[in-house]
């Protein structure tokens, strides 16, 4: 369940994957996604070390984490690896984790050429902007 968002915030955004880790950040006032990098790191060291550059760069209020599931909402194993990854964010950084279901930003991305070199961070913004979203109509409904 996603918290409502009752001022202004900067919240960052991750698209796990193995291989990489896409980055975006945005804000609640005009509720854009800005694609930020690619993270393909060695190791989870390194990883971890680049998240707390661009935390102490961007000072975000909050961390939303992409959990991909199958396209029936049955989860798999890179389900489980992404909740790990947002665990450990929270559990490194300690700031708040929120989830969202990224199944279809692939598809909404598609085969758009220009974003193929970024293409993992530009997931992230859409990410970032389905929660911007999905905030505003949790709000709307209570």
């Amino acid at each position: 369940m996603l918290s409502s968002i009752t001022g202004p915030i900067t919240v960052m955004a991750f698209d796990y994957g193995t291989r990489r880790v896409g980055v975006a950040v945005g804000n609640s006032v005009n509720k854009l996604g800005q694609a930020l990098k690619i993270i393909a790191a060695p190791n989870s060291d390194a990883m971890f070390g680049e998240i707390e550059n661009l935390l102490k760069e961007w000072q975000p209020d909050r961390l939303i984490v992409g959990i991909p599931v199958h396209p029936d909402g049955a989860e798999h194993e890179m389900t489980a690896k992404a909740r790990r990854f947002g665990n450990q964010l929270n559990g490194r950084f300690h700031l708040p984790i929120e989830w969202v279901d990224e199944r279809y930003t692939s598809v909404v991305l598609g085969d758009d050429r220009r974003m193929q070199d970024n293409l993992d961070a530009h997931s992230a913004a859409l990410i970032l902007e389905q929660y911007f979203a999905e905030s505003a109509s949790s709000s709307k409904d209570s």
